[in-house]
């Protein structure tokens, strides 16, 4: 199978776990801990090792989820661009589908790096309904099989959701 016949996949990765207790000058700004470190690098070689590496990560400014990326990435080996987006941080289920919407048509396995509530309320929509438990480091693979500016409710599939406790740990 071509690059071209594979079907599309949209990963959705939440942020690792985050230091509540680190004295961060606000929410955006508070880092990982080491448990959330350990499953930011532990889902970065579990992506690498089903073969389904990124094409393009794209990341919240937030500190925690730009380090989740970052680890993911280096753990897993990616070659592909890592870029921070601003509107990842705090942008409602509807303004993330649009944004999903808007992807380059060239892309057939973006990587975006996230925030809950918007996350489980996204992979829902997408899915067409039901509620979606998605804990910190948790991972979702939706097959999208059409474009993605046709992505709307129902309109892709949740293929896995796979919390951190679920990751071989090194």
């Amino acid at each position: 199978m071509s690059a071209a016949d594979e079907p599309r996949r949209l990963l959705l990765l939440r942020h690792g776990k985050s230091d509540w207790n680190a004295d961060a000058e606000s929410d955006h700004a508070r880092p990982l801990t080491r448990r959330g470190e350990d499953a930011a690098e532990a889902v970065g070689r579990w992506i690498t090792e089903s073969s389904l590496e990124p094409d393009l990560v794209l990341s919240s400014t937030a500190v925690r989820a730009r380090l989740t990326a970052e680890m993911a990435r280096e753990s897993g080996g990616w070659s592909c661009p890592l870029e921070l987006v601003e509107e990842l941080y705090d942008a409602p289920p509807d303004r993330l589908l649009e944004f999903c919407r808007a992807l380059d048509p060239e892309l057939r396995r973006p990587l975006l790096v996230g925030h809950q509530p918007a996350w489980g309320a996204l992979a829902s929509q997408l899915a067409g309904g039901g509620r979606v438990r998605f804990p910190t480091a948790a991972l979702a693979v939706l097959r999208c099989d059409g474009p993605w500016p046709d992505l709307g409710a129902g309109r892709a599939e949740l293929e896995l959701l796979l919390p951190p406790k679920r990751l071989p740990r090194r």
